[in-house]
């Protein structure tokens, strides 16, 4: 969808929105063409129309030369701030689709009673309105008609100094977004560790150095761990490096590093999952999606700072060459892991992926995301919290901070020597599984912690937020993309060299 940037000036065609909050006073651009009374009467005569968030009031006006003229609600004028706008944003783009409109024009004309300036008001718009206007119609072919995306275009009128600027950043984040929702989306006979490397190869133009270490390499490096969750699979496993060097110090400044977990399908080995359900293990590469759609905007919006991607990509399946349970490995970091589960396996490619960046790159902090345990869904329900995990106060403060101001939430979790107790092996020097019958999500971030060493380090286990049933205000169903917003905060916000 492309975003146009305009001044402040009335269109004399088309359809024009307006937004209104529940005091149902008129903006000074809707007071002009309310000459007539025309928008006043429709007000009044509407019923429904309250002024709430997202409530439409659509007008087809007698004396004006406007199609018509959509008004949007916004809310109470209190309540009115940069997620509420957000959301109000995607409604917007969810409305000109079911009146099959390929162009809008949307006025943006600050209150002073509203929670938010004018810039504020048009980024968060824009933002919602494109992630809420992506689709993944992919595959639809006799019934393409029927999963058509209409809107287009939205005009953005305003008298904003850098509006250019912010219409841009809008552009590299969705892009990076939607790359990690087509990433999630791709059924897994067509994404497998092979075409997942592929995609992040094209990344190279913009600018990142993308690395793809193939099983050879990754045998050399001792990564066992990794390698064993794909021994089954006919697919070769993958271990992808993306850099981007943005600092202005260039290498002297330390990166900070961005972890995935990339399970292209999970049978779960071995340890098969249950038939109901399974093929929506194609999403359990979602963790390495996010990093990979957030080195994607680090990169077009050229942040001004270094930082890594890396992923293990791999495809868990039984047969006679898989994985048992009841099997020893060992890993990079010379620890041996004795394999209780073999559906037990993102802790595996994570615990090689993560020994891997501190060894290499000696980042300044990790932090790693997993569609990784069922039990996080259990504790924190779906599409409201990921949980979060952290050896590091400052750097969960800081994740925390950046979850509430880019609406994607986290919920601290603990990290306890009780359950740390619970994964020690008779046999080896850690297994994959805890011994007690609560606590999956607790035990599974204690695994990966033995393989940070001293390290700031993050455990995001986004299990139960990387696919949404039902959809929201800005993701219609399917993959959401989570975690690139919030990333992308964290390191504008905390960690980006600000620009002079």
């Amino acid at each position: 969808m492309e975003l146009i940037d305009a001044k402040l000036v009335l269109p004399k065609s088309g359809t024009v929105v307006f937004l209104i909050d529940e005091s149902l006073k008129l903006s000074p651009q809707l007071e002009k063409l309310n000459k007539s009374k025309e928008i006043t009467k429709a007000l009044k005569v509407s019923g429904f129309f309250k002024g709430k968030k997202g409530q439409a009031l659509n007008i087809i006006s007698s004396s004006s030369t406007l199609d018509r003229v959509i008004l949007l609600g916004v809310g109470s004028a209190d309540e009115v701030t940069a997620l509420s706008v957000l959301s109000v944003g995607g409604r917007l783009a969810a409305h000109a689709n079911c009146l099959e409109l390929e162009a809008i024009t949307l006025m943006i004309e600050a209150n002073a009673k509203w929670k938010i300036d004018s810039a504020e008001l048009l980024y968060n718009l824009a933002l919602g309105a494109k992630l809420r206007n992506y689709r993944f119609n992919k595959y639809f072919v006799s019934k393409e008609s029927e999963h058509k995306v209409f809107l287009k275009k939205i005009t953005l009128c305003h008298d904003i100094a850098k509006a250019k600027e912010m219409l841009k950043e809008v552009h590299s984040l969705s892009d990076g977004i939607f790359l990690t929702r087509d990433l999630v989306s791709q059924p897994p006979n067509v994404l497998y560790p092979q075409t997942f490397a592929e995609e992040c190869k094209k990344l190279e133009k913009l600018g990142l150095k993308v690395t793809v270490l193939k099983e050879k390499d990754l045998a050399k490096l001792g990564m066992n761990a990794l390698l064993g969750v794909g021994v089954g699979s006919v697919r070769e496993t993958h271990l992808v490096v993306m850099q981007w060097h943005g600092h202005p110090q260039g290498n002297k400044q330390k990166p900070i590093a961005f972890v995935g977990k990339g399970v292209t399908f999970d049978s779960g080995g071995i340890s098969i999952k249950p038939a109901t359900g399974m093929g929506d293990m194609k999403y359990d590469m979602a963790g390495a999606s996010t990093v990979t759609g957030l080195m994607k905007t680090l990169a077009s919006r050229k942040a001004k700072v270094n930082a890594v991607g890396v992923i293990g990509i791999v495809e868990n399946m039984p047969s006679g060459s898989a994985q048992r349970p009841g099997d020893v490995v060992v890993s990079m970091s010379g620890q041996t892991i004795e394999v209780d589960n073999t559906d037990a396996e993102g802790r595996l490619v994570l615990a090689d992926a993560l020994w891997y960046t501190q060894s290499k790159f000696q980042p300044e902090f990790m932090i790693n995301l997993a569609t990784l345990t069922g039990a996080i869904v259990v504790s924190l329900g779906e599409n409201i919290y990921a949980g979060l995990f952290s050896n590091n106060e400052k750097l969960a403060e800081k994740l925390l901070q950046s979850a509430e101001t880019s609406g994607e939430g986290l919920w601290r979790m603990p990290l306890k020597d009780a359950y740390d107790k619970q994964i020690n092996s008779e046999i080896a020097d850690v297994k994959n599984t805890g011994n007690g019958k609560g606590g999956g999500s607790i035990t599974a971030a204690h695994f990966l912690q033995r393989f940070v060493n001293k390290f700031p380090w993050a455990h995001l286990d986004i299990a139960g937020m990387a696919w949404d049933k039902a959809g929201s205000d800005i993701s219609a169903k399917g993959a959401t993309g989570f975690g690139v917003r919030l990333l992308n905060q964290l390191v504008m916000n905390h960690f980006e060299k600000k620009k002079n």
